[in-house]
């Protein structure tokens, strides 16, 4: 019965439509729904009246290490068991009807003097202003309700009703659940915002505030003048610490002149936007207070800046005794370095001073002078002066003069400035000197070297407190996550951690640069709103920087490509070649992408410059493999075969640089281009053949066979059906993002081709490859990718691995899933980790030899955790308890095994159009040869559902055909259980 799922909110989104119709037209359903309602009220009442009681509750102690990757968070209990005790808890329903009439508000949709919530309800009884006062502190959903209201809000069908009370009464997650019944419009996208911004708690709060964004983004796309999702947008961004934003979104909401609601939105735009500008304020005037030490020797001495920003302070510190003409100018900077020492703990800098001070000024002295002018020209260090400054024995001014050259981006020998930084004796340099070692691993080619290098510099500058460095650790490796991994999980961690460590430090240079960062990584993640946010803000932090402006727009020029403003996106561009500034990568790929709809006024002279500039110096074969592919798809509009052979010349680089992020990127594009090329004019021949090639099939079979390739608007589909004859279909309309699921991609007259194949291998590149619903649930098919494996023994000679009832860390407040019954018939080579057993590393041994392997456990999928979905296992000694793709990938099955991945959303994956990357995909780069797994969160009776088809596959069935029947046989006997046409089968 769906009735306790629908109730709790738990019940799929997708079933909800259906079960709402049966619900209003059901006597039975609509007497039970009443009962569990009233029920779910008296459990309220229990709630609020413990809450009372504890006058001064224990605040939770600190969570074990483990927790740091934080989950789903534990789910209230269910409403459905309490019914057994339904006839007691009715005995009751009298008192408490009275109770409540009296104590609860005559009626909650009545508005009172004061709103408790800061957030504005389109519910038109309460969206008159009122001042706005918190509830005081107490037990999440533990206000008691009205239960006659409800009852009648719910024989009115006034979905949006109940969910405002349960909004106003502290539980948006139930007001989520019933506002997900409603029917979706602009005034309830508002209040889902509101619920799922109020629902948030701990780390994976940036998700639902993510979630919140997009919803009202959408709400003002469809109604500009929204004023209750203006005002819900203006605090989102607020809790997304964007002030700037926010403080606009305010003045957009102030200018509709509503009375009480315009007076509150100013004051809250002017609070927010002078708090942050004193902060930059504050920033700029102790930057230039620092600059002025180097150009001006008698300058003031930043000592109060020196407390509250000293690692700014510390930079310039160090230019300013490097370009001392004098010992005395030395020494009338001792007060500083002491200043610094008491913020950093110890002595190395007033020791650093001393030093300095000691030396021969008339050898020193011209040399320091030629510095402070390099320092303050930012011109190229005159002929001569870098080996005069090696020879001097000064060494501090020739490290400092080898650091502005690298960071004016000119050759210098990095491996000689390393040596020299770590040579000062200052852990300060030796930071900056590891990163630089980290720098020409990455050039060779030796990124985890850098990564281990970098890590173990982060751990060495937490310990001594060097938190500006820390800083740009954080930012060096998000840019290697980001450029040369493409990691953005990773990405994701340290960006976040870095930005709060400059917001922490008053660091606002630092700040905007993380901004920048996280937009990256939104981007990456297809969270393109936030990207937006995010890149705004970091303009609007210096909107009179020149290279911030250019950066921002070509940035947001290819946002609004990937979520298909065509307009958008040419406006954007053209204001990022106003700057006068190259475009860059992220430009050149969109004026690429925009010359297929129309020429663009000054497009070729800014293409010309912009791939001049990127190859100029050394570009690695990645990167010139990626210029390649730009430079011919933006040709192929103009001159087809010139474009062409550029094309095929960046598929031909980037295949020799399997593991370049960049040669990857080029790869995926070329193919895609090329082959909705080879559609567009009807070669669907040849589409197969790229595809085959993209996806390393070999020889694409003769028959049954599906292909599927996405290229931004352009879809081209083509089958080889029983016959061996190939049709296909080219479609270029689509006008948004490829969804959760494949539904309606592959034209009906193509499927009906297929219906004569016993299977169908289904050839599908990124991002189409793991889509559910590509074709009907009544035929048998699996993604395809790679050689096809040598076949798996059929009879049970191999280790069977059961992973099953495992005990997650109590802190995740996950149900127990008890172990799974044993099959019909004894299976002597199965082999099980229950329990505290079930390690992450003892699966992965276990697994390491297996024919079978089978995990019944928890899944979750969180961007900020993983870039594919992660299985909960019991925790390592050292807190550890999460199997990722990535540990699996390092892995090597031998047992070629079949995988069964019983666990919610254990296929899904973030949505990157160049690679694949997900646990199913994991498993069989590891070695499995099939992989089922499925793509939404599934009930605990799935290890029923996967074990009924395993034992198909024993009995000799194809595993896409054994899935096809077990999926058909179970719908007939369970028809609302949708969730198995999302089970998906990877060969």
């Amino acid at each position: 019965m769906n009735l306790p799922a629908f109730v709790d909110g738990e019940l799929p989104p997708e079933s909800q439509d259906g079960f709402r119709a049966h619900l209003v037209s059901c006597q039975v359903c609509w007497a039970r729904f009443h009962e569990l309602l009233q029920v779910d009220m008296l459990g309220r009442m229990a709630l609020a009246e413990v809450a009372e009681a504890r006058e001064d509750p224990a605040e939770p102690g600190p969570l074990p290490p483990e927790a740091t990757v934080t989950v789903t968070p534990p789910r209230r209990p269910p409403v459905w068991p309490r019914v057994a005790g339904l006839a007691l808890l009715l005995a009751l329903l009298a008192v408490w009807t009275t109770l409540s009439t009296r104590e609860a508000p005559a009626s909650w949709l009545t508005p009172g003097p004061t709103r408790p919530l800061e957030a504005r309800l389109t519910y038109a009884a309460l969206d008159g202003h009122r001042a706005y006062v918190p509830l005081r502190r107490q037990a999440p959903g533990a206000a008691p309700l009205p239960l006659r209201e409800l009852a009648t809000l719910a024989d009115r069908h006034d979905w949006q009703g109940i969910a405002t009370v349960y909004l106003l009464a502290g539980d948006p997650r139930q007001a989520l659940a019933y506002l997900r019944s409603a029917p979706v419009s602009p005034d309830l996208d508002s209040d889902r915002a509101v619920a799922m911004a109020l629902g948030r708690a701990g780390p994976p709060e940036q998700t639902a505030l993510d979630e919140a964004l997009a919803l009202l983004d959408g709400v003002l796309l469809q109604r500009p003048d929204h004023p209750q999702a203006l005002w819900n947008r203006a605090l989102v961004l607020r809790d997304m610490d964007l002030p700037l934003l926010a403080a606009d979104a305010f003045e957009a909401m102030a200018s509709q002149g509503e009375p009480g609601w315009s007076t509150e939105a100013r004051t809250q735009a002017h609070r927010l936007r002078e708090e942050t500008l004193a902060r930059g304020r504050a920033w700029k005037q102790a930057f230039a207070a620092t600059q002025d030490l180097v150009v001006d020797s008698g300058a003031r001495l930043p000592l109060e800046e020196a407390a509250r920003l000293p690692g700014i302070v510390r930079v310039a510190f160090y230019d300013a005794v490097r370009a001392a003409p004098s010992r005395e100018a030395t020494l009338r900077l001792l007060p500083l370095a002491d200043a610094l020492d008491r913020t950093y703990g110890g002595t190395v800098l007033r020791e650093y001073v001393a030093r300095v001070a000691a030396r021969d000024f008339l050898r020193r002295g011209p040399l320091a002078r030629d510095y402070a002018l390099l320092v303050r020209d930012g011109r190229s260090s005159r002929e001569g002066f870098l080996e005069e400054l090696k020879r001097s024995g000064e060494d501090d001014l020739y490290v400092g003069a080898l650091g502005h050259e690298l960071l004016a981006g000119r050759p210098v020998d990095s491996a000689a400035f390393a040596r020299a930084a770590d040579g000062l004796g200052d852990p300060w340099f030796h930071l900056i000197a590891e990163r630089e070692r980290a720098n020409q691993e990455v050039q060779a080619g030796e990124w985890w070297k850098a990564e281990t290098r970098v890590l173990h510099a982060l751990r060495t500058c937490q310990e001594q407190r060097l938190l500006y460095r820390c800083a740009d650790l954080r930012k060096w490796l998000t840019d290697m996550y980001l450029g040369e991994l493409h990691r953005p999980a990773d990405a994701s961690v340290h960006a976040l951690r870095g930005w709060q460590l400059a917001k922490a430090q008053g660091e606002w240079g630092l700040e905007r640069q993380f901004l920048q960062e996280l937009a990256q990584v939104a981007r990456l993640h297809h969270r393109l709103p936030t990207a937006r946010a995010y890149l705004r803000e970091s303009l609007a932090r210096m909107p009179e920087d020149l290279l911030q402006r250019g950066y921002v727009h070509r940035n947001l020029a290819s946002l609004a490509w990937m979520g298909f403003r065509m307009d958008e996106a040419r406006h954007e561009l053209e204001q990022a070649m106003e700057s006068g500034l190259p475009l860059g990568i992220h430009g050149t790929l969109v004026l690429a992408d925009l010359a297929r709809f129309g020429p663009m006024l000054g497009a070729a002279d800014a293409m010309r410059r912009a791939l001049s500039e990127l190859r100029r110096g050394e570009p690695r074969p990645g990167e010139r493999a990626l210029m390649d592919f730009i430079e011919g798809q933006f040709t192929l509009e103009h001159d087809p075969v010139a474009g062409r052979q550029l094309l095929w010349s960046a598929i031909t680089q980037a295949e020799a640089w399997p593991d370049d992020a960049n040669a990857r990127r080029a790869l995926a594009y070329a193919h895609a281009v090329l082959a909705s090329e080879a559609g567009r004019t009807g070669a669907f021949t040849e589409v197969l053949a790229l595809v085959g090639r993209r996806l390393q099939r070999g020889e694409v079979p003769e028959r049954c066979v599906l292909a599927v390739t996405v290229w931004h608007e352009r879809t081209v589909t083509v089958v080889r059906g029983p016959s061996g004859a190939v049709l296909g279909d080219f479609a270029q309309g689509r006008t948004a993002p490829l969804g959760q699921d494949a539904s309606g991609l592959v034209p009906v007259p193509l499927v009906e081709v297929l219906r004569g194949c016993a299977q169908v291998e289904v050839l599908a590149p990124p991002p189409v490859y793991g889509l559910p619903r590509l074709l009907p649930p009544d035929l048998a098919w699996s993604y395809r990718v790679g050689r096809a494996a040598p076949p798996g023994p059929t009879a049970p000679q191999g280790t069977h691995l059961v992973v099953s009832g495992v005990d997650t860390p109590g802190a995740l407040g996950l149900p127990w899933l008890p172990p799974m019954a044993s099959a019909a018939g004894a299976d002597p080579w199965r082999v099980t980790l229950e329990g505290a057993q079930a390690t992450p590393s003892r699966v992965l041994d276990a697994m390491g030899t297996a024919t079978e392997v089978e995990i019944h456990t928890h899944g979750e999928f969180s961007p900020e955790m993983s870039d594919a979905s992660i299985l909960m296992l019991a925790p390592e000694k050292d807190g550890r308890y999460v199997l990722t793709a990535s540990q699996v990938r390092a892995r090597r099955l031998s047992g070629a095994p079949l995988v069964f991945l019983a666990a919610c959303s254990a296929a899904r994956t973030a949505p990157f159009p160049i690679e694949s990357f997900s646990l199913p995909v994991a498993f069989l780069e590891a070695g499995a040869r099939a992989v089922l797994a499925a793509t939404v969160d599934i009930p605990d009776s799935a290890g029923r559902f996967f074990n009924a088809v395993r034992e198909r596959i024993r009995a000799g069935a194809p595993p896409a055909v054994a899935l096809r029947d077990e999926r058909r046989q179970w719908l007939e006997s369970s028809p609302g259980d949708r969730w198995v046409r999302d089970v998906l089968l990877f060969e």
